[in-house]
């Protein structure tokens, strides 16, 4: 079965889009953490963003950059959130690769990226948990 962002990116669902261009398409999320809160997605389904191959994940990036810009140009932002949600415990609804950028303006109640889990790891463990990961390539 397609996926409901499949079908917004192929127009059977219609969505108030803000760019689109050959590799994503862009769109106000219809529930907003504030406003201008847009959703990037590449158009080529992939479910997490580590199955995505390297060039299309720049290409992604590539992109929400250039969105970013102009979502902070219009909303004359002093800062935003980009982030996003890889796999089911981390929050991804939608099993297609998806950006989020969020606005922030002063006094809006948003916490940082630290905000959002908090398990306090053992910080002693740095230089192993470094090592783990260098090692993983």
């Amino acid at each position: 079965m397609e996926c409901i962002f499949c079908k917004i990116i192929s127009g059977a669902i219609p969505s108030y889009k803000v760019y689109e261009d050959e590799f994503v398409y862009a769109f106000l999320d219809i529930y907003p953490c504030s406003e201008g809160h847009t959703v990037v997605l590449p158009k080529k389904h992939t479910e997490r963003f580590t199955q995505m191959e390297a060039i299309d994940a720049a290409s992604l990036f590539s992109s929400v950059h250039k969105i970013s810009k102009a979502v902070c140009k219009a909303f004359d932002l002093n800062g935003m959130n980009i982030g996003m949600n890889v796999g089911e415990v981390a929050g991804q609804s939608v099993p297609h690769v998806h950006v989020h950028i969020i606005p922030r303006k002063e006094g809006d109640n948003g916490g940082s990226m630290h905000s959002i889990v908090e398990t306090n790891p053992n910080t002693s463990k740095l230089g192993e948990l470094a090592g783990k990961i260098r090692a993983s390539f």
